[in-house]
C-alpha cells in the first residue's frame, strides 16, 4: 500500500521535477533519466522519514541534475558551443487540446534563456534556477551546493546579470506575424524584408550534427535564410518551447526545427535543429519520418 500510495504522490510531482530538471540540463532525455533517479530513491526510502515529499523530490532532482552538469564540465563535454539545448516541440494549428501539450506549453521556457543557463557554472545555474525560477529558499540552496546562503545569492546574482535581457515577448500570435514574415521574405529573396524582420545583432545558430554554426548580424543571417529557402522545403507552424517557430519537412519528412526568440517585433535568435540524431527523435516525437534517416 505504501508503494502505491508513494507513486501516486510522485506522479502528481512528475512534470514539476520534469521542469527542474530540463531547466537545469537543456536536455530532455537527461531530464527524463534525473527524474527516474528521484523515483527510485523515493521507492528506497521509508516515507515516514520525509516531512515534505515535494520539497524532497525536487531536492534529489536538483543535486542529480548537478552533479550530472558537474561531470559534463569535468570531461569538458556538451558546453553551447557542442550542442543546443533540446527543443520542445509541438505542432500548432491553433487547436490544440491534449492535457499533456498544454501542460508543457504552459510550463515552457524559452530556448534564448536555457541557452544562456548552458553559459554559467552549475552552481550558478542551481541557484538562480531553484531560487528565480522555482522559488527555492537561498538556505535550502546553499545546504546542496555546501555553501553560506550569502554565497548563494551572490551565484544567482551572476547568473540574473547574464540572464537579463533575454526575456522575449510572450503574445504568440505577434511572434507568429514576425517569423510568418520572415519565411515569405525569405521565400522571395527579398533580403531588405528578411533584414526589417531582423534585430541587427540578431544571431543564428546551426546544429547540423557537428558542432554549433553561429552566424551574427541581420546581413549573414538574412543572406543564410535566402540560401537555404527551397520550394521542396515546406515551413508548418509550431511551438517551440512555448514560442513561435516552425517544422521544415523535405518531401513530406522531417528536415529541420527552427525555434525563433521575438523581442519588441523583432527576431534576435534562431536556433536551427538538423542534426540527424536529433531531428530523428523529434521526427518519432511528431509522428514524422526523418529526412536524415
Amino acid at each position: 500500500m505504501q508503494q502505491e500510495w508513494l507513486a501516486e504522490r510522485f506522479e502528481q510531482e512528475r512534470q514539476h521535477l520534469y521542469g527542474v530538471a530540463y531547466r537545469m540540463l537543456g536536455s530532455t532525455s537527461e531530464a527524463e533519466d534525473a527524474v527516474q533517479d528521484a523515483w527510485l530513491r523515493l521507492s528506497r526510502t521509508q516515507a515516514d522519514e520525509i516531512d515534505n515529499i515535494g520539497a524532497w523530490l525536487t531536492t534529489v532532482v536538483a543535486r542529480v541534475s548537478l552533479n550530472m552538469l558537474r561531470s559534463r564540465k569535468t570531461r569538458g563535454e556538451v558546453s553551447i558551443e557542442d550542442r543546443l539545448p533540446d527543443p520542445t516541440v509541438v505542432l500548432d494549428d491553433g487547436t490544440t487540446q491534449d492535457p499533456a501539450e498544454r501542460a508543457m506549453l504552459a510550463d515552457s521556457v524559452s530556448l534564448a534563456l536555457l541557452v544562456v543557463l548552458d553559459q554559467l557554472s552549475p552552481d550558478e545555474r542551481l541557484a538562480f534556477v531553484l531560487h528565480d525560477l522555482f522559488a527555492v529558499p537561498f538556505d535550502e540552496i546553499a545546504t546542496m551546493l555546501d555553501r553560506s546562503s550569502d554565497s548563494t545569492r551572490q551565484l544567482a546574482s551572476r547568473a540574473r546579470r547574464r540572464v537579463r535581457g533575454r526575456t522575449p515577448d510572450r503574445d504568440v500570435a505577434a511572434q507568429r506575424e514576425v517569423v510568418d514574415a520572415f519565411f515569405a521574405a525569405a521565400q522571395d529573396g527579398d533580403l531588405n524584408r528578411l533584414i526589417g524582420a531582423l534585430h541587427p545583432d540578431v544571431v543564428l545558430r546551426a546544429d547540423m550534427g557537428a558542432g554549433i554554426t553561429t552566424y551574427r548580424g541581420a546581413e549573414k543571417v538574412a543572406g543564410n535564410a535566402v540560401m537555404y529557402a527551397h520550394a521542396d522545403r515546406v515551413t508548418h507552424n509550431a511551438l517551440v518551447n512555448g514560442s513561435a517557430g516552425v517544422i521544415v519537412t523535405y518531401h513530406g519528412k522531417l528536415f529541420s526545427v527552427m525555434g525563433f526568440t521575438v523581442v519588441d517585433g523583432q527576431i534576435t535568435e534562431i536556433e536551427a535543429y538538423a542534426a540527424p540524431a536529433q531531428v530523428a527523435k523529434l521526427a518519432e516525437d511528431l509522428g514524422l519520418e526523418s529526412a536524415h534517416s
